[in-house]
């Protein structure tokens, strides 16, 4: 699997619960863009309507070969996921303060586009806070057993 990109804002601002595998519906030149690595998920979510799931708010660039059969930048995309898996996402999502953001777009072994999504629950500014000392701490103490292998 070729991972395309990571959101890694979403595993700041939010705690994981759960994450899901699903399949996004594409038009040919967001599938050729995408795999020039032309796409940004820091900003998107997920939303269910109607029994659906969409990703909203995903850039994924313009392909220049494809002129006037371009497609929207910004629209909004399809994701496929099983009825159970979206019923038990509207289940989760009812509750307070849990959310869907994608976390992952990869491009398996058979050539085909998946996002990985997850149920996650917001941080606490406290909890930024915590998840910056933490890794200013592990930073200072691989460069501190750095300085002593060398010397």
């Amino acid at each position: 699997m070729k991972v395309v990109t990571k959101n890694k804002k979403a595993f700041f601002n939010y705690d994981i619960i759960d994450t899901y595998e699903a399949g996004i519906s594409l038009v040919g030149s967001e599938v050729k863009a995408l795999r020039e690595g032309r796409i940004s998920i820091k900003e998107s979510y997920v939303d269910i309507r109607d029994g659906e799931v969409f990703l909203l708010s995903c850039h994924i660039s313009h392909y220049e070969a494809a002129n006037r059969f371009n497609h929207d930048p910004l629209r909004d995309r399809k994701l496929l996921l099983h009825r159970r898996e979206i019923k038990r996402l509207i289940g989760k999502v009812k509750q307070k303060g849990l959310t869907i953001v994608p976390t992952k777009v990869v491009i398996n072994d058979k050539g085909l586009v998946k996002i990985e999504i997850s149920l996650a629950r917001g941080k606490k500014v406290y909890e930024k806070r915590e998840a910056i000392k933490e890794r200013d701490r592990e930073r200072d103490m691989r460069a501190e057993l750095k300085r002593i292998r060398k010397g």
